[in-house]
């Protein structure tokens, strides 16, 4: 006897990653031999490869606890069985694979699939193995100027400015855009999900030449070494830039509130989103260099990472007060709003529209697909950006965590 599963309602291994949300799943008998009746009892569970691996938990149905294994009668014709699978918090894997679903009739192993609970970590703390894929797969986006990053780089200059700042839509609008760019690293290489640079605590491991680069103390260049991928890191047809920080990146943090201040803004959206200046500016006016200007910040890799974090302090305030549901005046604002900030506007580039208050280009495209979920879809919505955990629906989910907070 032998068994399939397909998970994130695929068979595809491109859709065998995991978060703290709930993954659709499914097993089926493939070969029946053996099986005397018209089904076979199965138990579900997961093995853990090393020290570091992933955990998972699972449930029979879309609702009601998960556990470590469950019981499950499969029909010996073919016809398959659904359950739901979730990685463990906080129990991240660290390499892709590390963990696996089981099936066993007895104390015989009849099939198994590998996965990986794929999650959002604090960079300072990746594992060398874990830092090297991120920078070679972000350096191959860039491409020394000539990859697709170069879109990501004319999503956020002046003209767009408006579409992303100094309203309601800040945090909605750069949640896709690191969503967008993590799908298009993770094209490169599926293990990889975007870090972040949490900003109101030292990070002495990033800001050095074997990671995001050492700013020269006189130049304030950045610095890398000759084995570091993003040593050719080329933007606006310049090889290089410049970093140089306002506080000892070894053991200070930057110049922020931190998170208990952040999360204490308010319980609803109109006083939380006034993080946009601090935590959110004051974190990017902590150096000198491109970073800290909207027209130029994203040329440092560095950006992505503090957006990261931001996306996760309202992810963190998101949970803390019960904020997914956009129909609730607490969750996000009801006042009017410029284009692309109010709850029904399409994003923008991601829409497609030029001219008429956008921008007049829209570089990029749609957004990046995932075989591991459908949302929020190539044309998001503003109101589609709130429940990326798929707390209140299970097809919202946006298939990332992060590695403090746990699915609502």
């Amino acid at each position: 006897m032998k068994v399939e599963f397909e998970v994130n309602s695929t068979p595809n291994p491109l859709g065998r990653y995991l978060t703290w949300s709930p993954s659709p799943c499914r097993i089926r008998v493939s070969d029946p031999s053996g099986i005397s009746g018209n089904s076979v009892n199965l138990k579900i569970s997961s093995k853990t490869a090393g020290a570091t691996g992933g955990s998972l938990v699972f449930r029979k149905s879309t609702s009601g606890p998960f556990s470590a294994s469950i019981n499950l009668t499969v029909p010996k014709s073919g016809e398959s069985v659904p359950f739901q699978a979730a990685g463990k918090y906080p129990q991240a894997s660290s390499r892709d694979g590390d963990v696996q679903i089981e099936a066993h009739n007895g104390t015989t192993l009849v099939g198994s699939v590998p996965v990986m609970v794929r999650i959002r970590k604090n960079a300072n703390e990746l594992t060398a193995e874990e830092r090297e894929r991120f920078l070679s797969a972000f350096a191959q986006l860039n491409a020394k100027g000539l990859g697709r990053f170069t879109d990501f780089r004319e999503m956020h200059t002046s003209a767009s400015s408006p579409q992303a700042h100094g309203a309601a839509g800040f945090l909605p609008w750069h949640r896709i855009y690191i969503l967008d760019l993590e799908r298009e690293l993770q094209e490169i290489d599926p293990s990889v999900a975007l870090p972040y640079w949490r900003f109101d605590q030292p990070a002495p491991k990033l800001f050095k030449k074997n990671y995001l680069g050492e700013a020269n103390p006189v130049t304030g260049a950045v610095q890398f070494d000759s084995g570091n991928p993003l040593q050719f890191w080329t933007t606006d047809g310049v090889q290089g830039f410049m970093r140089r920080p306002r506080f000892n990146t070894n053991t200070q943090s930057a110049n922020v509130i931190d998170e208990t201040a952040t999360l204490n803004l308010g319980n609803d959206y109109d006083a939380f989103i006034d993080m946009e200046g601090d935590p959110h500016g004051y974190a990017h006016t902590s150096f000198m260099g491109p970073i800290s200007s909207v027209p130029t910040a994203a040329r440092d890799p560095l950006f992505f990472l503090l957006h990261c974090n931001v996306d996760r302090l309202w992810a963190k305030w998101q949970r803390k007060n019960d904020r997914y549901d956009h129909n609730s005046p607490e969750a996000y604002s009801t006042s009017p709003q410029p284009i692309n900030h109010n709850l029904t506007d399409s994003l923008w580039p991601w829409n497609g529209v030029t001219g008429s208050g956008r921008p007049p280009t829209a570089p990029g495209g749609a957004l990046a697909s995932s075989l591991a979920v459908s949302a929020p879809g190539p044309m998001p919505l503003v109101m589609n950006t709130l429940d990326y955990q798929g707390s209140l629906s299970n097809l919202d989910r946006f298939g990332y965590d992060y590695d403090d907070v746990e699915f609502a």
